[in-house]
């Protein structure tokens, strides 16, 4: 039995960065795949001045990696990005949405779906992005309105991060900002998780994903995160991007799951 799984997020490449390799799984066992994103990611950090042109770019871009990763469908709902810290947009930002207007518009796209999941981002927004949190709670929102069954928070295992990050560390040319000890509070806790999706065998879509995002390997701040992955090398990419973590709202802790459809499948 195939199934419909909605991932909503804030800018393109967040798609990419936390999903992606659960996207293209569930895409390549003939599940419908969904991507609605908020933005168009015009505020981003880049080498591209921010406003409408990169806005534009970066729609191309999602566009691109979605199609490396097998979605059947792409929306943006046109929300202005707020920036890192909300400094953009004005009254048009995401983040000063009403949650209940967005999360009609995309509960319109849940019920079109039909959609089995949807993934949202943990309360927090994984590192604390405005967008990033208002994500979370509109698509709670849109899922109670339109009856989605299941609600996956798209997060990542904190200690895991930091292992990985202690590792990167020891590699020339990392940026210092990749310190282990930024992310105390980042996230989730090992203790909150109930789905670590093995997505290794798809490390070579997610990879072409992030790749498509080129506008965001570089900025004027320096080496972006993406451009650091991207240099990897594809056995170091594999193990260090090779697991996708989920919250299941409602759902108890327990052993973890490898199925994002696990409790549609009943």
């Amino acid at each position: 039995m195939t199934y419909t799984l909605v991932a909503f997020h804030a800018h393109p490449d967040d798609e990419a960065l936390l999903t992606g390799g659960t996207l293209a799984r569930a895409a390549a066992e003939g599940h419908r795949v969904v991507l609605v994103v908020a933005t168009a990611g015009e505020a981003g950090l880049a080498r591209d001045a921010p406003g409408p042109q990169l806005g534009q770019r970066r729609r191309q871009e999602l566009a691109d990696a979605a199609a490396a990763l097998g979605c059947a469908r792409v929306e943006v709902l046109g929300y202005a990005d707020s920036g890192m810290y909300g400094e953009a947009g004005g009254e048009h930002a995401f983040s000063n949405a009403d949650v209940d207007v967005a999360a009609a518009r995309l509960a319109e796209i849940l019920r079109e779906e039909q959609a089995d999941v949807l993934t949202v981002y943990d309360p927090a927004g994984g590192y604390g992005h405005p967008d990033h949190v208002q994500v979370a709670k509109v698509g709670v929102r849109a899922a109670e309105l339109a009856g989605t069954p299941v609600v996956l928070e798209a997060t990542v295992n904190r200690q895991a991060l930091q292992r990985v990050l202690r590792v990167l560390a020891r590699l020339p040319g990392i940026p210092a900002d990749f310190d282990a000890r930024r992310f105390d509070r980042a996230f989730s806790d090992r203790s909150a998780i109930t789905h670590a999706v093995d997505v290794r065998a798809h490390a070579g879509a997610k990879r072409a994903a992030l790749a498509a995002h080129a506008s965001q390997a570089t900025s004027d701040e320096g080496t972006r995160t993406l451009s650091v992955l991207l240099r990897l090398p594809k056995p170091l990419f594999r193990r260090a991007l090779g697991t996708e973590w989920f919250v299941e709202r409602g759902r108890r802790t327990g052993p973890l799951l490898d199925d994002v459809f696990a409790s549609v499948r009943g």
